[in-house]
This record gives structure tokens, C-alpha cells and sequence, in this order.
């Protein structure tokens, strides 16, 4: 006898719920996901809805499922459509990539590009897919400009349009929500890496997100209920969760990548490399030129938590494709102590004072990614990376109150 797709799925699923769970397991029981939650409580809020979930390869269970295939296999859930995000549903794109409209080969759902669209134009796809609760569970890292949390906000503003509910699945934010650091963007420089004014590293969830977004920002609010996790708390890095480490994108290959990650992805807005085509990007960065004197003039700063190496490495693509460079590798020793966003203005200072080929990338990229010229500009004019740091205080301490309302965990 042939199964069917959602019968193959439902039979590996009960094959692999009725395993001995692993110690490691069993101990993180008494914390659960949003989706956890939702799945032990029979997927109630579901109930009698055509649902269509927002969601990426990190939405997995703690044994590596993936949360689409596992619902789809489940009768008490309707799952009638997936929506992929920047780099796509099961991750086959590259930065600034999606793997476009398809039918997914393991369960026959169709598949929606949501990537770079927004208001009406994703309102009409949310109206064409026949949902009428859409769910967003992707694992975020933190930092403004990484474009998952804009999906989230975009999905949210359609789903308003459309007159869509909608459901977010939270997880952990993988370097802590202890405390919002760095600039707050200037809504003149509201770009798809930052549609609102928040700051570079926003010590939020996603769900605390959403309802930020939707007490502040839309313009109409959505219909929104958040699925809070367990047992996580505001001073906890991603290993205390206990959860699998899937890279929400191909350059976010471990958690360490996304504790300096909202640092120093500004790189991105000068002429060195960032680290992409390496084992370890946002770790590693340089260019061509540079010695070891960029390490010496950073480690004379004694950066918290932080020590850092004089590095030379081939990037396999990117910058500098295929050429030896040199620079440094960041070594995070104690990440309690460590400030990405302030690590990662004393490597921009000092990268401009040690080699003489430094220079922004001529769209001002990095305007974007700091949310106004201020960084910029500072930095062109001399200013030490305490002073840099000294000029978004103001910005940023008003952030801080606002958010302050929104935040769900102690």
C-alpha cells in the first residue's frame, strides 16, 4: 500500500516522538519554544484555521524536525501554504537571494517568495494563498540590520492589509536580552536592513518585536497573539536553551558568528572584507595590505571581553576572492563583558588609522547599516570610538525606555 505524503510524514513522526528521549533532552524539557508550546497544548490556537506559516530551516524541533513538516503531518492542523524569507524557506539562497515560488518537494505545500515585497503587493499574495492565520517562527540573532525581523514586520503590515491574524512562535535571542546598545536608526535611512528606529542590537525577541512594532509602528495594528517560550531568561546566551543550532542564513554558521555579528557586520559598508568565503565570517576580517599592526592598535584598547588576533586568510568568494589578506580574528573570551556594537566602532577607528587604503563602499552602505551618517562622518573626522559611542547615548536611553514596555521575560 502507497502512503500518502501527509501519512509518510505522520508515520516518521510518531516513530520518532515514541524514542528514548537523551538526558540532554529531558533537562531542557521545563524550557519550550513558542512552537513547543503550541504543540504540547494540542495547537489550540489553530483550531479551525487555514493556516500559512512564515518560516526558514531554523524552524526545527529540538530533534531537528522542521516545524512545516511536522504540522503538516498533524490532522489538528490545517497548514495550507509556506512563505519563505531571504534566502529562502529551506535555505538554498545566498545573501540578498530566495528561492522564488515553488511547491515543496516533501510535503506538496506551495511555497511563497515573501522576500523584498511588502504592503499590498504581500497582502495580495497572503489573499491568493487562501490562509487566514498566517505564523512566523524564524530564529533571529539580534542585531537590526538582519532582515528576518523586517520580514516579521512587513508580514505584519500585510497580514493587516489583507485582514490576516497573526501568530508568532518565539525563541531565544541568541546573545541575550540583557540590554538594547549602539545607534537607533534615523527613519530617513529606513532601508529593508532597518524599516524602524531601533537600535543596532535590540535585546529583544521576536515576539517582544512584534509587539513593539505593532504599539509603535503600524499604522493600524494586526490582529496579533505571541506564543511566549519557558523558561528562558534575558541573561541567556543560545546554549542555555538547550536547542539545535541551525544557520538562519549561510553566513551565520554558529552562535559565536552571531555574538559579534551586530558589530561587526558594518564592515560590510567599508572596503575590507567581513570574513563571507571563510569558515568563520564577521569573526575574521581584512584586506589586502593590512599587518599586524591592526591587532597591536586594537588590543591596546583593551576592549571588555575581547582579544584579538592577527589573522591572514583566502576568502573562497566575496571580497577579495581567491587573494592571501591579512587582518584579524576576534577572539570573545568572556561574552558577558564583550559590546559587539562598541568592538565594533574601535575596529572601524582603528582600521582607518593603522592602513591607508581604508574607505566606505560608495553608496554609504554604511549610513544604512548605522542608521544615520553620524558614524561615518565621526569616524572621517577623527573621533575615538569612546567618542563615537558618546554621540547615540541620547537616542539610545529613549529606546531603551520605549522598550522597556514591550519586554515579556526577566
Amino acid at each position: 500500500m502507497r502512503l500518502s505524503r501527509r501519512a509518510f510524514l505522520a508515520a516518521t513522526t510518531a516513530a520518532a516522538s515514541v524514542s528514548a528521549a537523551p538526558p540532554a533532552y529531558a533537562a531542557q524539557r521545563r524550557r519550550q519554544t513558542g512552537f513547543e508550546r503550541l504543540s504540547a497544548e494540542g495547537y489550540a490556537l489553530l483550531d479551525g484555521r487555514r493556516v500559512g506559516i512564515v518560516t526558514n530551516p531554523t524552524g526545527v524541533t529540538r530533534d531537528v524536525r522542521h516545524i512545516v513538516d511536522v504540522m503538516y503531518a498533524d490532522d489538528r492542523v490545517n497548514l495550507i501554504a509556506v512563505f519563505g524569507p531571504e534566502h529562502g524557506f529551506r535555505g538554498t539562497a545566498q545573501a540578498g537571494g530566495s528561492e522564488g515560488r515553488y511547491d515543496d518537494p516533501a510535503t506538496g505545500l506551495p511555497v511563497y517568495d515573501t522576500y523584498l515585497k511588502s504592503g499590498r503587493p504581500l497582502a495580495d499574495i497572503f489573499t491568493a494563498s487562501g490562509v487566514d492565520t498566517i505564523v512566523f517562527d524564524i530564529q533571529d540573532v539580534g542585531a537590526r540590520f538582519y532582515t528576518y525581523i523586517w520580514t516579521l514586520y512587513d508580514c505584519m503590515e500585510a497580514a493587516q492589509l489583507a485582514g490576516k491574524r497573526f501568530v508568532v512562535l518565539d525563541r531565544p535571542n541568541p546573545v541575550t536580552g540583557r540590554a538594547a546598545q549602539g545607534p537607533v536608526l534615523h527613519k530617513e535611512f529606513a532601508t529593508f536592513v532597518g524599516r524602524q528606529p531601533i537600535s543596532q542590537a535590540h535585546g529583544m525577541t521576536v515576539a517582544e518585536l512584534a509587539h513593539l512594532f505593532n504599539g509603535e509602528f503600524l499604522t493600524t495594528p494586526v490582529p496579533l497573539e505571541t506564543v511566549r517560550m519557558t523558561g528562558w531568561r534575558r541573561s541567556d546566551f543560545y546554549d542555555a536553551s538547550g536547542l539545535p543550532w541551525v544557520p538562519p542564513s549561510p553566513n551565520m554558521p554558529t552562535p559565536d558568528t552571531a555574538l559579534v555579528y551586530s558589530g561587526t557586520c558594518l564592515f560590510e559598508g567599508t572596503n575590507l572584507s567581513e570574513g563571507r568565503g571563510t569558515t568563520r565570517p564577521f569573526e575574521l576580517l581584512g584586506a589586502e595590505g593590512i599587518d599586524g599592526r591592526w591587532a597591536a592598535a586594537v588590543n591596546e584598547l583593551h576592549l571588555p571581553g575581547v582579544h584579538f588576533r592577527e589573522a591572514y586568510f583566502a576568502p573562497t568568494f566575496s571580497k577579495f576572492q581567491g587573494k592571501t589578506i591579512g587582518g584579524v580574528q576576534i577572539h570573545v573570551h568572556d561574552r558577558a563583558a564583550y559590546d559587539p556594537v562598541r568592538t565594533g566602532i574601535a575596529l572601524l577607528v582603528t582600521a582607518k588609522q593603522v592602513w591607508s587604503g581604508f574607505g566606505w563602499r560608495s553608496d554609504n552602505w554604511i549610513d544604512k547599516l548605522t542608521g544615520s551618517t553620524r558614524v561615518r562622518t565621526m569616524i572621517d573626522a577623527g573621533a575615538s570610538a569612546d567618542e563615537v559611542v558618546a554621540g547615540w547615548q541620547q537616542e539610545l536611553a529613549a529606546f531603551r525606555r520605549m522598550r522597556r514596555g514591550y519586554l515579556l521575560y526577566k
